[in-house]
């Protein structure tokens, strides 16, 4: 009869410790190390994320009462409150960001054999970002408000798999548009976005590098009407047009652009598109549109199944860590859902893989019968001596 290590230990071996120390060498991670590897503070902050943890007394006390088990997560010993403390202030977060990358590949491997929701063949990606809160005066370098402090995280999702693949994290005071403009994407790309990335320039060179973007006008954009294209009245389309920007602004635009107008029935009103993709039927703009809304659920999976609200340290680099663990987090459930064969919700995945951390049992038979009774270990046959 097999015998497993824990569903923990599990989980920490999709990450090669060969790579790992590459990296940690790359990112000179362990520059002025005493005696606490990279390793276990990785593993450290990723027990804070899947097991929530609220403090760096919970993550050291919780690891400290696993003693006997820390040998199978390859770490030496729980650390101590200081040392952890120590090691998110002044390690570079690039070494998480790094093993956030490594991951991902694995996730795009099993991804790559997926169905698509779209019979095109472009690549679909949603563009959007997230303030996260904080108290203006413990993390006074987190300028956002008078009275209030915050960081964004600006996110790139692709959906294929609905895979995080580029985050920037910030201050809450950088516009969303000015990160957008520092990204690069691929001709054929298709990219959705709602109306804080209105940004005509920037539009002009996606246009002339072969990407095409969804996204809302905003209010009071002049245009003019260039054709008129027939449209199916009864798929809730209104119209779909070829406009012309005329304002000064809109002069920054070199391409001709679509204008399509549907009836949401949920919300009782109109909604405009902005589109520079001229072939894709009308309803597929708006299918495309609509999809966008998978970045926002994205976002809530991550604060609410995750410690992204509240954080164990607060100097900047502490909080890129544990934001970078998080998102290393949200992978793994990703990776574990498109392993399994069960209907899991992310939701109960994370809940239900929090109680069974250190439970003894073999994960992939776990994540697809999870309510099933492990096979019973028999009890060693002790031999008995028989007396003359």
């Amino acid at each position: 009869m097999n015998r497993f290590c824990s569903i923990f230990s599990q989980l920490l071996k999709l990450f090669s410790r060969l790579e790992f120390q590459q990296l940690v060498k790359e990112t000179r991670a362990e520059r002025h190390a005493r005696g606490f590897p990279s390793w276990d503070q990785f593993v450290a902050m990723l027990f804070c994320q899947l097991g929530r943890a609220q403090s760096l007394r919970e993550i050291c006390g919780g690891l400290a009462s696993c003693e006997g088990r820390l040998v199978h997560l390859g770490a030496s010993a729980a650390p101590s409150r200081s040392t952890l403390a120590y090691a998110n202030a002044h390690r570079p977060w690039q070494l998480y960001e790094a093993v956030f990358h490594r991951l991902l590949r694995r996730c795009q491997e099993l991804t790559a054999r997926a169905q698509k929701k779209f019979r095109f063949k472009n690549k679909l990606l949603s563009l959007d970002a997230t303030v996260i809160d904080l108290c203006a005066s413990v993390f006074c370098w987190a300028k956002y408000q008078r009275t209030k402090g915050a960081v964004k995280l600006h996110l790139l999702l692709d959906h294929d798999g609905y895979l995080p693949t580029v985050a920037v994290i910030t201050e809450g005071k950088v516009a969303d548009v000015r990160v957008a403009r520092e990204l690069r994407f691929e001709p054929g790309t298709i990219l959705i976005m709602d109306r804080g990335y209105v940004d005509f320039a920037w539009f002009d060179r996606l246009t002339a590098q072969g990407v095409f973007f969804v996204t809302r006008p905003k209010t009071g954009m002049a245009y003019e009407v260039v054709e008129h294209r027939k449209i199916d009245v009864n798929r809730n389309l209104l119209s779909d047009q070829i406009i012309e920007l005329t304002s000064e602004t809109g002069q920054k635009v070199a391409w001709q652009l679509r204008r399509i107008e549907i009836w949401v029935p949920e919300k009782e009103e109109r909604m405009a598109l902005l589109t520079n993709h001229l072939d894709l039927s009308a309803l597929t703009i708006a299918a495309i549109y609509k999809e966008r809304w998978q970045v926002e659920l994205f976002f809530k999976a991550l604060k609410q199944n995750l410690k992204i609200k509240t954080f164990v340290g607060t100097t900047a680099n502490a909080l890129r860590i544990q934001i970078w663990t998080a998102l290393i987090a949200m992978l793994l459930l990703r990776y574990l859902q498109l392993r399994s064969t069960f209907g899991w919700s992310l939701s109960n995945l994370a809940a239900l893989l929090r109680m069974n951390l250190f439970v003894h049992r073999d994960l992939w038979a776990w994540i697809n019968q999870p309510f099933e009774k492990p096979p019973q270990i028999p009890e060693p046959v002790q031999a008995h001596l028989a007396l003359a």
